[in-house]
């Protein structure tokens, strides 16, 4: 089993270490705290393949496999986890579903320029009440001679503050099938086919941006909530079929999640680098505070955590290359598509925590250096936290990878 990068996957980390580190570290510290939408900043990462990394180059992509993607995500968060999540959110939540699950006059309208960076994608699954839950969607799609026609309000949805479209995903038919009682069933099974997936322009009439509150970390990720009121659309915009939103979604959510537990390790390094560099630097009673046990341990503990982290989410991404590619159609459930499955929930967990551990040692280790406002462990701390939560927290990974190793 070879662990190494291959020459194109390390000249693809390369280049976003070195944008990472000459463009983005140096503006980290404003966006978090202007919670600014870090828009040319993301046009820059547009121009190095980075919205659109493993969509094909005839689609206006970088046409890199999973293992480039999420090594070139991992060096995008240690300098800012909020243009690691934005390009995240674009490539595999947006891009990678239209070229998966679209139709020719789909991608031709907006898959290149989603890859190219002329567009920027949102993803909208999210409700009040259809967040873990994500298959209880209340936004409902009514079909007529027309089309269709969305009534409905999705919350936190990233990138929407600015984005040019957003997957919209609404239940197509809300009650589901009766039972023999005369009851809707309801079952997963009878929600994954009752829900549809949208392409939606967002300047649509009917469509309106709603800010949301301000949010603890990963500020600004140009999260609003999008309400629809009346939102007519042609046939033209369903992505897939109208009972196909949640494969969707989840087949998208499993590509996000391992890039989410990319963004995770980026958060964690830039916390143990810190920490190591405080350990050499900081001297207490008479000599650095790295020669103590006490610290060794924590450091010790934290490297490895996050190296046995890393290996879950290269397998994760490897496994994914193989088993789906961006520009081919995924496979259908069982075998391979459930093992990505796993091994993207197994890999999401273990990396946000893993992580989490790190800021938190981090700051331990830095103590009021590391607590102080504005420092950066302070925002690696405030950041990391948001991996164990968005694209389905750890509660959720932990009931994903139960059911799989449960048969």
């Amino acid at each position: 089993m070879i662990f190494d990068l291959t020459d194109a996957q390390a000249a693809f980390q390369a280049a976003a270490e070195r944008f990472a580190t000459e463009r983005v570290a140096p503006r980290a510290a404003a966006i978090d705290e202007d919670a600014r939408f870090p828009r040319e900043l993301i046009a820059e990462a547009a121009s190095r393949g980075l919205l659109g990394a493993t969509i094909a180059k005839e689609w206006g992509g970088a046409g890199a496999d999973d293992v480039s993607y999420a090594v070139a995500l991992e060096a995008l968060a240690k300098a800012s986890a909020v243009v690691s999540a934005i390009a995240s959110v674009n490539n595999s939540l947006v891009a990678e579903p239209i070229a998966a699950f679209g139709t020719d006059a789909q991608k031709q309208t907006w898959l290149r320029p989603l890859a190219s960076g002329e567009a920027l994608g949102a993803f909208a699954l999210s409700e009040e009440h259809a967040g873990s839950d994500a298959a209880n969607q209340q936004t409902v799609a009514h079909v007529d001679d027309r089309g269709y026609v969305l009534d409905g309000r999705k919350v936190w949805v990233a990138n929407a503050e600015v984005a040019d479209v957003a997957i919209v995903f609404a239940a197509t038919d809300p009650a589901g099938p009766p039972t023999d009682s005369g009851r809707p069933e309801r079952t997963e099974r009878v929600e994954r086919r009752s829900v549809g997936a949208f392409l939606v322009p967002l300047d649509t009439p009917g469509v309106s941006r709603a800010a949301s509150s301000d949010s603890l970390g990963v500020r600004g990720l140009g999260c609003v909530d999008l309400e629809l009121k009346a939102v007519r659309l042609g046939t033209d915009a369903l992505l897939g079929g109208p009972r196909d939103g949640f494969q969707i979604a989840m087949w998208a959510l499993d590509g996000g999640r391992v890039a989410i537990a990319a963004q995770a390790l980026g958060v964690g390094q830039a916390a143990l680098d810190a920490a190591i560099a405080h350990a050499k630097r900081r001297e207490a009673f008479g000599q650095p505070i790295g020669n103590y046990q006490a610290i060794q341990w924590m450091l010790a503990d934290t490297a490895t955590e996050l190296d046995a982290a890393r290996m879950l989410v290269l397998r994760a991404a490897d496994s994914r290359a193989r088993t789906s590619g961006a520009a081919g159609r995924p496979a259908r459930a069982g075998g391979r598509r459930d093992r990505l499955t796993l091994e993207a929930a197994m890999a999401k967990l273990a990396a946000s925590e893993a992580a989490h551990r790190a800021a938190d040692r981090a700051m331990q280790i830095l103590a009021s250096q590391g607590y102080r406002r504005g420092s950066v462990v302070e925002r690696l701390f405030r950041d990391v936290r948001a991996t164990e939560i968005y694209q389905g927290t750890s509660e959720v990974q932990r009931m994903v990878i139960a059911e799989q190793v449960l048969g």
